[in-house]
This record gives C-alpha cells, structure tokens and sequence, in this order.
C-alpha cells in the first residue's frame, strides 16, 4: 500500500511531466510482474527522452503492436496506477501514449 502522504509529495514531480513529448530510446513486454500489475500482463515499459533530453520511463499505454519500436513518439498522460486504497485513496501517474 502507498501512503497518501506520499502520494501528495510526488504530484509537484508529476505535474512537471505531464504534456511533454519525447521519443522511445528502448521498450521491453513485461510478462511476469509484481502482484499489484498482474491483471496488465502482459504490457510494455518504455525508456523515453523528452525534449529537453531528461530520460524517464513508464508505461505505453493505448498502443498497437506497430506502436513497439525505437525512435516512436510519445506523449506523457497522467493515468491510474494502483487501485484505491483502503483509504479510498487512488494512485495517480505519469504513463506514455503514442503520437
């Protein structure tokens, strides 16, 4: 479970993320994930530099197949990443969607 203290911390870090285009340096399926991503498996996790060369990595998310290879562009979305908690708290990141 993520605390929603931390949570609150990570958003200023997000919002500065959110919009920004790059291009996908590298991409890998993730078959066998963690017990929290199991029901997304299989899904890919992309390594992306933004236009101002900063390197970050998530999520592709709303792709196609065509969609997995270097040098596609991407734009960063905010999008749910873990169900809510027993707080009813949801978690909230940065994940990559094909131009």
């Amino acid at each position: 479970m993520i605390s929603p203290i931390k949570i609150w911390r990570r958003q200023k870090e997000i919002r500065k993320i959110i919009g920004k285009k790059g291009k996908v340096l590298v991409w890998t399926k993730i078959y066998t994930p963690g017990a929290d991503f199991k029901k997304y498996a299989p899904y890919p996790v992309v390594l992306v530099e933004l236009k101002n060369k900063e390197k970050i990595y998530g999520q592709l998310v709303d792709y196609e197949d065509s969609d997995l290879k270097t040098g596609k562009k991407v734009v960063s979305v905010l999008r749910k990443v873990r169900s809510s908690s027993e707080e009813g708290v949801i978690a909230y990141g940065v994940k990559f969607k094909p131009l």
